[in-house]
């Protein structure tokens, strides 16, 4: 079966994004699927968010990137607490800027820069605190139904 990243990859995606939670309270998850569930990749990214328990971060300072590699969809959902702060144009670059490595097949580069990039926002509007504790697992999460198939 095909995947996305190779072992490497995916430790090297997951270090950016401890990385870019030093120095935050706030927390980024990457989520992978072969094809996208639901109308539209920013649906399916808001459904995954809420599978995760991503909106239950205390300053709601929650961001997640999604991936359906198969159907070529992405999708970028940020909590209400860094959605205020950072506002929609901001998602839309990024965005952007994934599908722009995308095309070039960079998957783990794009991935990482644009996870560094949300790390310095987070940064911005939501300081690493003494007592910040990370809310949620750093590594990738992947739909295990489409895996099998």
């Amino acid at each position: 079966m095909a995947k996305f990243l190779s072992q490497e990859q995916e430790e090297h995606i997951v270090e950016a994004i401890q990385q870019a939670e030093e120095a935050t309270s706030g927390e980024i998850r990457v989520h992978i699927e072969k094809k996208c569930k639901a109308e539209s990749p920013i649906e399916r990214a808001q459904q995954v968010f809420s599978e995760l328990k991503m909106h239950e971060t205390e300053l709601r300072n929650g961001v997640i990137v999604y991936v359906a590699w198969k159907d070529h969809k992405i999708a970028i959902w940020g909590d209400e607490g860094i959605h205020e702060k950072v506002g929609q144009s901001f998602w839309e670059e990024e965005v952007d800027l994934l599908i722009s490595f995308f095309k070039k097949e960079e998957y783990e580069t794009g991935l990482s820069e644009v996870i560094l990039q949300i790390g310095q926002k987070l940064k911005e509007n939501f300081p690493y605190q003494s007592d910040d504790v990370n809310e949620l697992s750093n590594t990738i999460s992947y739909n295990k139904e489409q895996d099998d198939a």
